[in-house]
């Protein structure tokens, strides 16, 4: 590559990303004007990587926003950034993605239906996740202790195929990675619990899933993110379930910590205080109004891909 094409790149790569407003229209994906995986080229996915990694956290969240748009739309992005073979899993209640190339597969479950816009909404697809998201009974788990009825079973609808497929690419040398946000979060846990070998399993705004036993027999090293005021992931209420893996924490300013507020007066109260942060030398945006509500608003799958895509560029040169 020449002087001047290696200039020409690097014009092209964006920089920091600004915080969109979030309003009633664009609370709920799919984002299909957002343009998924740029930049993948300069921060190809570290499929190798055991440790924690926020070029993955990146990727892992782009694929878990990207899962909640049509077939067609998530084919297409997923071949563009390198996984060329995508197969989708779908049942009444459970919708998952499984792209791979000669090397890596991702396993992506798209979150709750009733979150999401379509073109075409399927009301018996929403009454299904209404129902998953709301049966908070516990039930046995295999691998040990008590999880949430609902979650697993959304996984056992898809269980008796997705299980072939995955062993098939693994048997071929690939590295197995593992996403999801909000139920989807939920649900790549139990998925990651109950088949083992993977290599990481990033999980976006997920839900608590199960109780102590179950947290004590995981086996599986979670990488949990929670994006400020985030409602979901204080679901089900704490005592009885327990959430699993290790804590990334984006703070008011998009900082990403392994410490919470999550039990503290929050730092900018609902409605009230300014909220994220453009690019350089922008003023931050206002919180809408009061119209979303900090917690729903800090649930959105996009504002998870942007502020880790913005912690990449601010800890580079």
């Amino acid at each position: 590559m020449s002087l001047a094409q290696g200039r020409a790149q690097q014009a092209f790569l964006p920089g920091k990303k600004d915080i969109p407003e979030i309003t009633l229209e664009n609370l709920s994906p799919p984002f299909k004007d957002y343009e998924y995986f740029r930049g993948s080229e300069k921060y190809p996915f570290r499929f190798n990587t055991a440790s924690f990694d926020g070029i993955n956290a990146w990727w892992l969240a782009e694929a878990s926003t990207l899962a909640y748009a049509d077939e067609d739309f998530v084919r297409s992005r997923f071949r563009e950034a390198g996984l060329p073979e995508v197969t989708f899993f779908k049942e009444e209640g459970t919708e998952c993605y499984v792209a791979n190339n000669d090397r890596f597969a991702i396993v992506v479950f798209r979150g709750s239906e009733i979150t999401r816009k379509r073109e075409k909404s399927d009301l018996n697809e929403m009454v299904a996740d209404l129902k998953t998201d709301m049966d908070f009974r516990l039930t046995d788990w295999e691998q040990g202790g008590k999880v949430h009825r609902g979650f697993k079973e959304a996984l056992e609808e898809v269980w008796p195929d997705l299980l072939p497929h995955i062993s098939k690419i693994q048997e071929k040398g690939c590295k197995i990675w593992v996403t999801g946000h909000s139920l989807g979060g939920a649900l790549a846990t139990l998925f990651a619990g109950r088949y083992g070998n993977v290599r990481g399993v990033y999980t976006f705004g997920s839900p608590r899933v199960g109780n102590e036993v179950f947290k004590e027999h995981l086996g599986v090293e979670i990488y949990r993110f929670v994006n400020n005021h985030d409602i979901v992931p204080r679901l089900p209420p704490p005592g009885v379930y327990v959430h699993v893996g290790k804590l990334k924490f984006i703070d008011r300013d998009g900082v990403v910590r392994d410490t919470t507020i999550e039990n503290e007066v929050p730092e900018n109260p609902p409605g009230d205080e300014r909220y994220g942060q453009g690019n350089a030398g922008q003023p931050r945006q206002k919180s809408f109004g009061g119209y979303v509500p900090a917690a729903f608003r800090d649930h959105v799958p996009l504002l998870y891909t942007i502020h880790l895509w913005n912690n990449i560029i601010e800890s580079r040169p």
